[in-house]
């Protein structure tokens, strides 16, 4: 069915994350997840020797997926709460278990819950996304663990490294993104079964009285999804705090992902790397010859938006009275997705970018022909003092070679005549040029540092997402 053009629509969706993640922020996902923890809690609550039917479980079981949109919507116009247009709209779908769904809960028992169980499995995919990046990169780095290149602080030339090494600076940052993803999939609560101020009095009530079970009730629902454990207290609502951990640290993969997309675009003005350029894809409608990076300058772009949300979930933890306020709500219908999204997005974008990453190993050997020599200074300093010359007299003479061959380059435009300079001066005959101009000579452990980094840091997790790895991601515009 085509798409209603009137209507504003979010290039999150359209242009950026993948189908998967989009669907879990979806309202299917969302309120067939409430079903299935009203049918949870309602199996707990049978067990533990409330009067609940197995007919009544089972026509919950049947209608867990099939959910009347509209009639939902068409209630929470009358009830303005949609909790309470749910339960309705479930009610009809399971006559029979009627009297027993929702019972002895709170909004938030569905509410909340469901958000943690959906924030795990986008955390999950984030996860599985990150690994399959830092799984590229790593292939990446071994390809040119020993391609020296001139390396950039200040972005003004400094000593050399190697494209290998490089990837694996950006890797590492991957690396560290996933760690933190993991630890927060190993440390995340569920809300759980804790009444409407965090007391649990409805459920002693039900109980009569029976503390044991009112317990037993908080674990066996958590346990039905997989969690370990529960929020040790709670007021109505799970600590918002937890949403501020999440999207700092989805912030915190945009700030890897924006100074990784940074440098391919630095390097691709420099004709030293560039992102995939398709056969009939254009850069610039005016400019024909142009090969933007476009792909990395939209990743930028959607994560500056995730480094913009990190804020919001801090105030509106630090924004809450007492047991809970209601001005939670409508922020984090917002940000959580859209922070998942966009991160989802800029995943899609790396994976397809490092899938067909290209390197110029000519232009970068064009670029370490014109700074090496000046670099090469000290080593050539050093050779001519083993071959018995004045480290004072070598010393002023490379400087007046290296300023006047720096004035040919800066002044003239002219190649870097450095070495032909000391080549002619016989202060300098017995020297080895060649042997001293290599460019691995210059690059120390990099290509070393590369291998080691592969084996103990990229390979384990290799071997925890293997099932993962060959994701392909073809970008939607």
């Amino acid at each position: 069915m085509a798409k209603n053009q009137d209507i504003y629509t979010s290039p999150l969706v359209e242009r950026n994350a993948s189908r998967e993640m989009v669907e879990l922020f979806g309202a299917q996902k969302k309120f067939s997840t409430w079903r299935r923890l009203w049918l949870e809690l309602a199996k707990a609550q049978k067990k533990l020797g409330l009067n609940i039917k197995q007919g009544q479980l089972n026509q919950m079981a049947r209608r867990l997926d099939d959910i009347n949109f509209r009639k939902a919507a068409r209630y929470e116009k009358e009830f303005r709460h949609d909790v309470m247009a749910h339960i309705h709209t479930f009610a009809e779908a399971a006559p029979k278990a009627a009297p027993i769904i929702h019972l002895g809960a709170t909004s938030c028992f569905v509410g909340d819950n469901a958000d943690l169980i959906i924030m795990r499995q986008a955390l999950e995919l984030t996860a599985v996304k990150l690994a399959a990046v830092i799984n590229l990169l790593g292939k990446f780095a071994k390809k040119h663990r020993a391609t020296a290149t001139l390396g950039f602080t200040h972005y003004q030339p400094a000593q050399l490294t190697t494209v290998g090494k490089r990837a694996t600076l950006w890797c590492y940052e991957f690396v560290m993104d996933l760690q933190e993803i993991e630890y927060r999939l190993r440390t995340l609560p569920f809300r759980g079964v804790k009444g409407t101020t965090g007391t649990q009095a409805s459920f002693l009530a039900l109980f009569d009285g029976s503390h044991s079970k009112v317990r037993l009730l908080d674990k066996a629902v958590a346990a039905a999804f997989g969690f370990t454990n529960t929020c040790a207290v709670t007021g109505q609502t799970y600590q918002r705090k937890i949403d501020t951990l999440i999207v700092n640290t989805l912030a915190s993969v945009a700030q890897s992902a924006h100074k990784f997309c940074n440098d391919i675009r630095l390097l691709a003005n420099l004709k030293e790397i560039e992102e995939p350029f398709e056969k009939s894809q254009v850069g610039s409608s005016a400019m024909a010859y142009k090969r933007n990076p476009m792909r990395c300058e939209r990743a930028t772009a959607l994560s500056r938006f995730v480094l913009s949300l990190a804020s919001s979930p801090a105030m509106t933890a630090s924004e809450q009275w007492l047991e809970r306020t209601l001005d939670d709500s409508a922020n984090r219908r917002l940000v959580i997705p859209e922070a998942f999204l966009a991160v989802d997005g800029i995943l899609q974008i790396l994976i397809n970018v490092l899938d067909g990453l290209v390197v110029y190993p000519k232009v970068i050997a064009g670029r370490l022909a014109v700074e090496l020599p000046f670099m090469a200074t000290e080593n050539i300093l050093m050779a001519g003092v083993k071959a018995s010359g004045s480290r004072q007299e070598l010393h002023s003479k490379i400087r007046l070679h290296s300023h006047a061959a720096a004035a040919q380059v800066k002044n003239l435009g002219r190649p870097n005549d450095l070495i032909g300079r000391l080549k002619a001066d016989i202060a300098f005959a017995k020297i080895n040029f060649e042997k001293i101009l290599k460019p691995s000579s210059y690059v120390g452990r990099a290509p070393q540092q590369v291998d080691e980094f592969l084996k103990d840091v990229v390979t384990p997790i290799r071997n925890r997402y293997r099932k993962e790895l060959t994701r392909k991601a073809e970008l939607n515009v």
